[in-house]
């Protein structure tokens, strides 16, 4: 027997429902595209954010995908996938994706609910992790995509920390 034959319970909430819960609370518009996925939109510093939460029931897991309004034309790709793998190694929760066809980037991240509820908590953790991860590389995208730059010198930019006060 493999460790996924192991019955679990029914689940007597939909974790979508909890989560659109949680965006009202917080005043986030949001929009109910089914029974198993919402869209929530949250204004950054940088732009606005996209995040959808879906819920995988098979594999009882919730699954975050925030996007943020940043096209990949052909010939920065490569470049950006440079960007991507280096970011992804500072990253230790979630990561970010390059979808190619759409050129579109994209940050992810599962919560795997393995026969429990997620809490108001996790689900503002995600957001939180995903909001403040987008934030963190925004401008390492904008300047490898719109400034010719590359990977390592769009990095290096946005890693800078100042410290002290002029």
């Amino acid at each position: 027997m493999s460790l996924l034959d192991v019955e679990t319970e029914d689940r007597h909430t939909n974790p979508v429902d909890m989560i659109e819960h949680v965006a009202a609370l917080h005043d986030w518009s949001f929009e109910r595209s089914g029974d198993d996925e919402i869209t929530i939109s949250v204004g950054g510093g940088w732009c606005d954010y996209h995040v959808s939460f879906s819920w995988m029931e098979d594999m009882e897991a919730v699954h975050l995908a925030c996007a943020f309004d940043l096209r990949v034309t052909d010939p920065r790709k490569v470049e950006v996938m440079r960007l991507l793998s280096q970011v992804n190694e500072q990253l230790w929760i979630g990561h970010f994706d390059l979808w190619s066809k759409e050129g579109v980037v994209m940050y992810r991240q599962t919560l795997l609910l393995a026969g429990t509820e997620p809490s108001t908590r996790q689900v503002e953790a995600m957001l939180t992790n995903a909001i403040e991860s987008c934030e963190r590389y925004y401008q390492a995208f904008q300047f490898v995509v719109w400034a010719g730059k590359s990977a390592s010198e769009a990095l290096e930019v946005v890693l800078f920390e100042t410290v002290g006060e002029a």
